[in-house]
């Protein structure tokens, strides 16, 4: 593993362990020469994570459609920026520039992010590991959720189990370095 994808807020939310957790993620990062690839802004939980990386002396490569740099959402000292059309482009191009994806806590942007690179993986579109930084909690109802589809035949245990939520960065990374993607589904009619 080189390079890990985080997705995470524009917005820094209102929990202190929040903004502890990404810090943390931050410096492990840094610290374990993983470069950061993640939405390329300067504002809330992504420039904490962002900066952070910089701070220790990592390497972050931001991804961000031109009207987000438009309006002046980048943040300005970035290994590097790729500025791409809109954000399924972003989306594929963080993916593609990535060896894992972790979400921190966030809002529906993020959810929605992990999710499509977790459901591409299912369809062999994406190798990466998913992994949701469950911090305090934060993504139980959505963990409980996963294990509901399993429950009721939308999802199966095998592809269940390539999604982890933890709250360990340990578990997080032996989690990715040991991953094996989804065997895709064939069908017969």
């Amino acid at each position: 593993m080189k390079r890990i994808a985080v997705y995470c807020g524009a917005s820094k939310g209102n929990k202190s362990l929040h903004t502890d957790a990404t810090v943390q993620l931050g410096t492990y990062l840094a610290e374990h020469n993983l470069e950061l690839v993640y939405g390329g802004g300067g504002v809330g939980l992504m420039g904490l994570l962002a900066n952070t990386v910089l701070d220790n002396g990592g390497k972050v490569h931001g991804v961000m459609p031109q009207e987000l740099v438009d309006r002046g959402a980048s943040l300005d000292r970035l290994t590097d920026l790729k500025v791409v059309d809109n954000m399924s482009t972003r989306k594929k191009t963080m993916l593609n520039d990535s060896d894992g994806c972790i979400a921190l806590p966030g809002g529906p942007g993020t959810l929605e992010e992990i999710i499509e690179a977790f459901s591409w993986a299912r369809l062999g579109d994406n190798d990466n590991p998913c992994v949701f930084y469950n911090v305090a909690g934060y993504y139980d109802s959505l963990r409980d959720m996963f294990d509901n589809m399993v429950q009721n035949g939308y999802l199966t245990q095998s592809d269940r189990s390539k999604l982890l939520f933890s709250d360990s960065l340990t578990e997080i990374f032996e989690f990715m370095e040991n991953y094996i993607p989804p065997r895709i589904r064939q069908y017969s009619k």
